[in-house]
């Protein structure tokens, strides 16, 4: 005998699917559409293209799969942390400017993104498992204590690692992070399933790939420019099908933020915010005065400056100088 509320229930389910892959389409014609008022790429030349940084990182083998990192400069150490759907690619601007200050800079790629690998499976891509790793990470590097600057998803695996081991970090700097629920407005939010998959395989696809990258930049960049190798060093990962981890992230963390409200209140250490002020993303204003208080920030540690989701593309030596200020002085 038939069971109905099962049939009945499978075609729910299939309706939202159809749903959702309606909606991806009718999204992706209007990026298309919209495509006149793009970013503009330039020919500017890179002090590195992205074959030549990628055979600048060395590699660590975690548990979970290969983990590509720089590391570069001496003394005290700075951890650089990406979002999605970067890598630490977007932090190439500063990363010389840092280690030639007289730091250790390290910046790895996370698992399932950039260079690192991207190994089937969906629970190893959870916030506790990146932050895992980059304390494995940092055990191999015999680095015990660092200071540590994190961007967009990069905050969601820093508040886990700050519940597993908040004495390894030294200070922390805040750029246009997942902080509070006040301040993230996620442009989409996904089930897992079809639809997230399909959206995963326009990311890949090189077409759609460069549409939507397009679109993301035309949203997150300020000044709405980007040299064309920038763009190459962002979009080739994803060509390569390294979006394990954005569908963890896009079909998990982006439905139900984890509260970290007991673990951010209970840090205590130095904190600089740099915020692009024109992020739609990621918001500075709502969550503003919860955040200082929370992490007790000193107000004169607080900057927000023009620009938009990615600062380190527009403004990286801006960024640098407040951070090289803010570790001088705390």
């Amino acid at each position: 005998m038939l069971n109905l509320s099962i049939i009945g229930k499978y075609i729910e389910l299939t309706a939202v699917t159809f749903r959702q892959i309606l909606f991806l389409n009718v999204v992706l014609i209007a990026f298309i559409l919209s495509g006149c008022t793009s970013v503009q790429y330039t020919d500017k030349k890179e002090k590195q293209n992205y074959l030549e940084f990628r055979n600048s990182q060395q590699s660590f083998i975690s548990t979970d799969g290969e983990i590509k990192y720089i590391d570069k400069g001496q003394g005290p150490a700075i951890l650089l942390l990406h979002g999605v759907p970067s890598s630490s690619w977007l932090y190439r601007k500063m990363i010389d400017g840092l280690a030639t200050s007289g730091y250790r800079v390290i910046a790895p790629d996370m698992l399932g993104f950039g260079s690192s690998a991207n190994p089937d499976g969906y629970d190893l891509y959870a916030p506790a498992q990146h932050s895992k790793r980059i304390l494995a990470l940092m055990d191999s590097l015999k680095i015990n204590k660092w200071a540590h600057v994190m961007h967009d998803a990069g905050g969601v695996w820093t508040w886990e690692l700050a519940k597993q081991a908040p004495h390894r970090l030294s200070h922390l700097i805040i750029l246009n992070t997942i902080i509070f629920e006040e301040g993230f407005n996620p442009p989409i939010r996904m089930d897992r399933g079809m639809a997230a998959r399909f959206s995963m395989w326009l990311y890949e696809n090189p077409v759609t790939s460069s549409t939507l990258l397009d679109q993301l930049f035309k949203e997150g960049l300020y000044n709405k420019s980007l040299s064309m190798d920038g763009f190459k060093g962002y979009q080739t990962p994803l060509r390569e099908g390294k979006t394990n981890g954005m569908y963890q992230f896009f079909t998990n963390t982006c439905n139900s933020l984890p509260q970290y409200d007991k673990t951010i209140n209970q840090l205590n250490l130095p904190v600089a915010v740099i915020w692009g002020k024109d992020d739609e993303i990621l918001k500075w204003e709502p969550q503003k005065q919860q955040v200082m208080d929370s992490l007790n920030i000193d107000e004169k540690n607080v900057h927000v400056i023009d620009a938009g989701h990615f600062i380190q593309e527009e403004v990286p030596e801006v960024v640098n100088s407040h951070i090289l200020h803010f570790l001088a002085v705390n």
